[in-house]
């Protein structure tokens, strides 16, 4: 017992140390995928309804058997004002002077649908298309719900990164004001240009503030997509992205695209959704089609007027019956006919929702790939631009240290490189995401 007790103890320490793993090193972006396959309340909705539809099936399955019912009635009479009774049950009359009798009735019944033109079974196959259906969407649910994680995830990278570059320029702020206070001391500084350093630190540290408010909401609208708690502590694992990792190859749209057609979760519903369109259409013209149905039962009952014990009067009342029911459509005020042509209408729309799902996918995929070759170039071209904006600001900054630049231009310095640093960090994630949302699409992991 103490031994059990010592490995207990030993396996709790052990999950208390792991437990706080992610919140001390921050969540990795595989770790948020798979805590919201777990967790995510869309995703869990979307099991839901794949179960459901397995009890759909099995139900239309269970449409193929015989039905058996027992049914009971037990009732209770109350004549006052009549002197004699006379009641008539399974055709045998019976007198009574009793003003208060009681009855019951007893029966077992079974029917069965033989055949209703196939319909039965091809009910089956459309529950057989809505069950993989559910399947489909809810993988189309989870790359959603992956695509939304991923973007959030690098929007955060992102503004860290941008959010480490104002800080810097605040701190590079407070240096060039205490220097510039100095220079105003032994009077090489107007009073106006102390003002101006002052602004520029102050403008610093509102960008500093402004990134990490921005950081806070990132992680929060991440934080829901997890279904994490407001008291549950949340961070990501913080990585600064290789720039080398913006240089990588682009695939190629229309290989991504032919990849897609096959892939992707939204186009095999869309197909799915035509081919139960199709069976809908079948269904409707069965229609038309005879029905043959069976049905059978026994029954027996009792009458207190009897005088003939229970046992004897239940087996005297004993009664079974069969019959064979055939019912041919003849006029049906035009229901058959309407529900064909709806049937084929429902086709058509959803022969149009393939092709509108494709052009939108395509559109999608030429986006993404749009915007990271745009990107790509862009970041080629700022990284030359930050370099350049860095060794103009440096330059200036030891000129005004040395008093041959005024405050103008050490402040139009500073917002140029700001913009050259904001542009080449924008460029550089943006072709990251759409780069991995592309290989994404084209049947590939998110790798971030």
């Amino acid at each position: 017992m103490k031994k059990k007790t010592l490995v207990a103890a030993l396996a709790a320490v052990a999950l208390l140390l792991a437990a706080p793993v992610w919140a001390q090193s921050g969540w990795t972006l595989q770790q948020c995928l798979d805590h919201a396959v777990e967790h995510n309340i869309t995703l869990q909705k979307s099991r839901i309804s794949q179960e459901d539809a397995k009890e759909q099936l099995a139900q239309s399955k269970a449409a193929l058997f015989p039905s058996l019912s027992f049914s009971m009635g037990q009732s209770v009479g109350y004549r006052p004002f009549q002197e004699a009774t006379v009641i008539v049950q399974n055709g045998m009359a019976t007198s009574t002077n009793n003003k208060t009798t009681e009855s019951g009735n007893y029966g077992l019944n079974a029917s069965w649908t033989i055949w209703n033109g196939g319909i039965n079974r091809k009910n089956i196959e459309a529950q057989e298309l809505n069950s993989e259906l559910t399947e489909v969407q809810a993988l189309q649910n989870l790359n959603s719900i992956q695509e939304q994680i991923a973007q959030l995830y690098v929007q955060i990278l992102y503004t860290i990164e941008a959010k480490k570059v104002n800080e810097a320029l605040n701190e590079t702020a407070q240096q060039q004001l205490a220097r510039g206070q100095e220079r105003f001391k032994v009077g090489d500084l107007a009073k106006a240009d102390v003002a101006q350093l002052e602004a520029q630190v102050a403008s610093t540290q509102y960008d500093v503030v402004n990134a990490q408010t921005q950081i806070d909401s990132y992680k929060r609208q991440l934080k829901a997509l997890l279904q994490l708690g407001i008291s549950e502590d949340f961070d990501i694992a913080e990585s600064e992205m290789d720039d080398s990792r913006a240089l990588d190859p682009i695939p190629a749209k229309e290989n991504v695209y032919a990849a897609a057609l096959n892939l992707r979760p939204e186009i095999r519903a869309a197909q799915l959704q035509s081919e139960a369109a199709d069976l809908q259409v079948d269904i409707a013209k069965r229609g038309y089609l005879p029905s043959i149905g069976m049905s059978a039962g026994v029954g027996a009952s009792h009458y207190s007027a009897d005088s003939r014990g229970l046992g004897e009067q239940m087996k005297r009342n004993l009664n079974g019956s069969v019959g064979l029911n055939v019912s041919v459509p003849i006029f049906d005020n035009r229901r058959n006919k309407t529900a064909v042509s709806r049937a084929r209408l429902s086709k058509t729309s959803a022969e149009l929702d393939l092709l509108d799902k494709q052009t939108t996918l395509g559109s999608t995929i030429e986006n993404l790939w749009l915007q990271a070759s745009s990107s790509q170039q862009r970041f080629r071209s700022a990284q030359a631009a930050v370099a350049s904006q860095e060794t103009n600001y440096e330059l200036i900054n030891e000129q005004f240290k040395a008093g041959l630049k005024n405050i103008v231009d050490l402040l139009q310095a500073r917002d140029n490189l700001l913009q050259a640093q904001q542009n080449r960090l924008q460029s550089k994630y943006t072709t990251i995401l759409n780069t991995q949302l592309l290989r994404f699409y084209e049947g590939g992991q998110l790798t971030i």
